[in-house]
């Protein structure tokens, strides 16, 4: 906001406030923390800083005015309904989402979506640029701001601006499908450093600068010139993390070791509960999940009420086609298998279309004696971070898919390619049969690398990096 007094060393922008209006029965407006991975995890890297954070309060129409929220200074920034169409639905999320994540689905090209998309850039700009002291540092979040820090450099050249991409980022073949790469590749170059969450994403930047702009780069760098100067812009992996402290304390507390128990008896207390958490979203695999979970019934090697499995799918981006058709195929699977395997008080899935507090998914997870996180492409993945952590008693088992950011972490998983729908039985069958101590050794391993590199560790990383990116004016 122009007229924004109040100014802050650090300013952080994403798409989304980190929180969400609620009205209750009396009309009095609230806000209450927001679920999600990115406000999850920045949720206690900004606590105890002075900071502010520019983003959209979900609701299209005019912004609320700025306002303090658990310490921190929130700057809303407005979009029209035309712009949650144009700029969120669609470039961001119809456009780059499936660019960025292997062409699952086909992405859709259009020239006025980018048009919507530099527009709302423009304002995310504009809102940093009016809360940033001088000298201030700025970081700047995912992919629906990639125009945001060369529109920020260019209004403020005396910041220090950082990026981190929370999604994987394209190979060159598939990233030149875009008519705007070049827009985007040289808005991200308005940075001083750019944080990924694996090296082959960063990888795959400095190759794109490289063969489309025709850059030079060098190591982890990328060089190029602009009116101010030469610069050299940084690019490398700082994979994020979750609030490790935090959410074993919540999983310890005995309220939530009741609510897990009571969980499992409603379940009528399986041998073995299974449980999938994702948003319902086509990158996640739950429909090759699904499938071989269908098959694994039907060669009788699980049976409810013996095995039952838990399907947890928030509800997402619901007004994209994609997203609405993906819900439909799952929801029809679902009904197929609950029609064909389940008896009375036992299905074979148990399918909960909801977002849950953070307090009963810590029950979930220490409820639940197998985790199943197959997505065919994702960034990191918190959920399997966040089962590791909830599982101090070193019980249970993590199936992971070798295309998450976490496989690269995680390396004690069951460890499955969610395409080979053959190896995906046998890698979840394997969870459930190795021995309670070998699956024990595991989990004590995972829980000390999530432990060390919590998102404390995370967030501290990515700010050295980025006060020790190279200087301007030198390559």
């Amino acid at each position: 906001m122009p007229g924004t007094k109040q100014k802050f060393d650090l300013v952080i922008a994403a798409n989304r406030l980190p929180v969400d209006r609620v009205v209750d029965a009396d009309g009095e407006v609230s806000w209450r923390t927001s679920p999600g991975g990115l406000v999850t995890a920045m949720e206690s890297v900004m606590r105890g800083r002075e900071g502010a954070w520019v983003g959209w309060a979900g609701e299209a129409g005019e912004a609320p005015q700025p306002f303090e929220q658990d310490d921190m200074f929130l700057n809303p920034v407005a979009l029209s309904e035309d712009e949650v169409a144009h700029y969120y639905e669609g470039f961001s999320n119809d456009t780059l989402w499936p660019i960025y994540h292997d062409v699952i689905v086909p992405a859709t090209f259009h020239r006025f979506w980018f048009g919507a998309y530099e527009a709302v850039n423009r304002r995310f700009a504009e809102a940093v640029c009016a809360v940033a002291a001088k000298g201030a540092t700025v970081w700047v979040h995912d992919y629906q701001l990639q125009l945001v820090p060369a529109m920020v450099r260019e209004m403020r050249p005396d910041v220090r601006i950082g990026w981190f991409n929370h999604i994987p980022f394209p190979p060159v073949e598939l990233f030149a499908q875009l008519p705007w790469r070049r827009a985007i590749l040289e808005g991200l170059l308005g940075a001083d450093y750019l944080g990924f969450q694996r090296v082959a994403d960063a990888q795959n930047f400095i190759r794109a600068c490289r063969q489309l702009l025709s850059l030079p780069t060098k190591g982890d760098t990328v060089s190029e010139s602009r009116s101010e100067g030469a610069r050299r812009i940084r690019a490398s992996a700082v994979p994020i993390s979750i609030d490790f402290k935090g959410l074993e304390e919540l999983a310890r507390r005995p309220e939530t070791q009741a609510r897990a128990k009571e969980i499992r008896a409603s379940l009528g207390d399986p041998e073995t509960l299974i449980l999938g958490v994702d948003r319902l979203d086509y990158t996640k695999g739950i429909g090759h999940r699904i499938k071989a979970y269908g098959e694994l019934l039907a060669e009788d090697r699980v049976a409810p009420p013996r095995q039952m499995f838990v399907q947890v799918a928030t509800p997402s981006r619901e007004r994209v086609d994609a997203y609405r058709d993906l819900r439909t195929e799952i929801e029809g699977e679902v009904g197929r298998l609950n029609g064909e395997f389940s008896s009375i008080g036992a299905p074979a899935v148990q399918y909960l279309h909801h977002s849950y507090p953070r307090d009963e998914m810590a029950a979930l997870y220490l409820a639940a004696d197998v985790l199943l996180v197959t997505p065919l492409r994702d960034g990191m993945n918190l959920v399997a971070k966040e089962y590791v952590t909830c599982r101090y008693d070193n019980g249970g088992a993590l199936v992971l898919s070798e295309f998450t950011g976490a496989y690269h972490e995680l390396h004690q998983a069951f460890v499955c390619n969610p395409h080979d729908i053959e190896g995906l039985k046998q890698t979840i069958m394997r969870a459930i049969e190795t021995p309670a101590k070998e699956k024990a050794r595991l989990m004590r391993a995972m829980r000390r690398r999530v432990a060390d590199h919590d998102v404390q560790h995370w967030a501290a990383r990515f700010l050295d990096n980025l006060a020790n990116a190279p200087e301007r004016g030198g390559v």
